[in-house]
């Protein structure tokens, strides 16, 4: 399927130019490597489960999403390089949580999105 598109041109050169003065302060660099750790199915499915139980130790996490603990272990550090998640430490037990509110909103935004059909499969 294409997209639909204008059968004549007809550009709005004010309205292009401060498009792209707002476009040359977005750290789009930043965004895509966000959504590319997303992108992961086994890194978005621990997201997501830190939506619905807020912390998860690492053995919860592996169990949660069917995944070994060395396998659990490896997303979360790279959830935790990019920012996503934060830990604590509680004796031998480390325990994951998400690292804020933008982070659950983009995880349930993204599902909601889904969920209505609209995203294609």
């Amino acid at each position: 399927m294409h997209a639909p598109r204008c059968e004549t041109i007809a550009i709005n050169q004010s309205r292009a130019d401060e498009i792209q003065r707002e476009l040359e302060d977005i750290p789009t660099q930043d965004i895509g490597a966000l959504f590319k750790v997303l992108a992961d199915p086994t890194r978005l499915r621990i997201a997501y489960a830190l939506t619905v139980e807020t912390e998860l130790c690492v053995c919860d996490v592996s169990a949660s999403v069917d995944c070994s603990i060395a396998t659990a272990s490896h997303h979360l550090r790279t959830l935790l390089k990019q920012g996503l998640v934060k830990y604590r430490k509680e004796g031998k037990v480390v325990y994951y949580s998400l690292d804020d509110f933008h982070v659950s909103s983009l995880i349930t935004m993204a599902m909601e999105h889904v969920a209505e059909g609209k995203a294609v499969r």
